[in-house]
């Protein structure tokens, strides 16, 4: 992680790269793709959730009927 010098170093580079009218739309654009990125994480962990769910619960069924299977 940069130190104060550096962050310093790297804020006046940006300025002179993109000029301070451009910053404010930049900064958009990079929220705008952390967002994006946090809801694909977020849908790609609940997917994954919910099949370890189905997984269990078809574990569980599988049980059950041989539990049955021995009783019958």
């Amino acid at each position: 992680m940069p130190g104060g010098t550096e962050w310093i170093l790297i804020i006046v580079v940006v300025l002179l790269m993109f000029g301070g009218k451009k910053i404010p739309e930049l900064m958009r654009g990079v929220g705008r793709g952390m967002r994006e990125f946090n809801d694909a994480k977020n849908n790609v962990k609940s997917e994954i959730e919910e099949g370890m769910k189905d997984k269990d619960k078809d574990e569980e069924i599988r049980q059950l009927k041989q539990q049955l299977e021995r009783k019958g």
